[in-house]
């Protein structure tokens, strides 16, 4: 699939990776639907992504957790675009800590119950719903398309990442299961697996959580968004890449 003229829609579009592949893709002239919970944000990454050669860019304000509000942008984008060629499911959150901590005999923490569900709702249930309505448009439609779901390398195990990990180990388990059941609509899916990536949020991260960091990868450094957005771009133009996982982490092992 050539993305020159591709609907793509992003969710998470108006920040951090989202706006990286969102960038990336624009430059390309492919035609975007942004979705996110930043108004701000959104309109900040739209008029970007205009000045850089899109052929059109919406935004869309939804929470992706919200069943009704998800139907809603997708039946929006299916309208204004004629239906969509590629859906990034890019939008997650972390809410990291440990799954118990236990001094001297007594239990001190466990971690509440809504600290795990929040992070289930955006990175497996709001994966799950905007995979549904796209791949519903695009049967519809009856036209090929891909869905790629944004995985991490933390997918393996981590410390710290109970929720976080069995949501990024869902969405690959998601990802072999569409590419099996869409690909009689000419539906391919694919999965990025990222290691340590530098956004705006490890430029945050101390000294010797950094030094930490960057000791566990091979290549001693930083992977850079835009080797995403290329991982995602191939998964695009590669017609035959279907239910598999591109790991971006530099070597890493967690």
């Amino acid at each position: 699939m050539q993305i020159k003229d591709a609907v793509v829609v992003i969710t998470g579009g108006a920040q951090g990776l989202g706006r990286s592949m969102a960038e990336d893709f624009a430059a390309r002239g492919a035609r975007l639907a942004l979705i996110d919970m930043n108004d701000d944000m959104l309109q900040d990454a739209a008029a970007h992504c205009s000045k850089l050669g899109a052929g059109d860019v919406q935004t869309y304000n939804v929470n992706v957790t919200q069943e009704a509000a998800v139907e809603g942008a997708f039946a929006q984008i299916d309208a204004h675009f004629g239906g969509l060629d590629v859906l990034i499911n890019n939008a997650g959150i972390l809410r990291d800590g440990m799954l118990i901590k236990c001094k001297e005999g007594e239990i001190t923490h466990k971690m509440p119950l809504q600290q795990w569900q929040s992070v289930i709702d955006v990175n497996l249930t709001g994966t799950f719903l905007c995979g549904r309505e796209a791949a519903a448009v695009m049967a519809k439609r009856g036209r090929k398309g891909v869905i790629i779901n944004i995985s991490s390398v933390a997918r393996a195990g981590n410390i710290g990442q109970t929720n976080y990990a069995a949501t990024k180990a869902g969405v690959v388990a998601m990802t072999v299961t569409w590419a099996r059941e869409l690909g009689r609509f000419g539906i391919r899916c694919g999965a990025i697996a990222p290691g340590f990536i530098e956004t705006p949020m490890t430029a945050q991260m101390k000294p010797e959580a950094i030094e930490r960091a960057l000791s566990m990868v091979p290549l001693r450094r930083w992977g850079q968004p835009t080797e995403v957005a290329d991982s995602a771009r191939f998964i695009i133009e590669n017609d035959f890449f279907s239910g598999r996982v591109i790991e971006i982490d530099g070597g890493v092992r967690l």
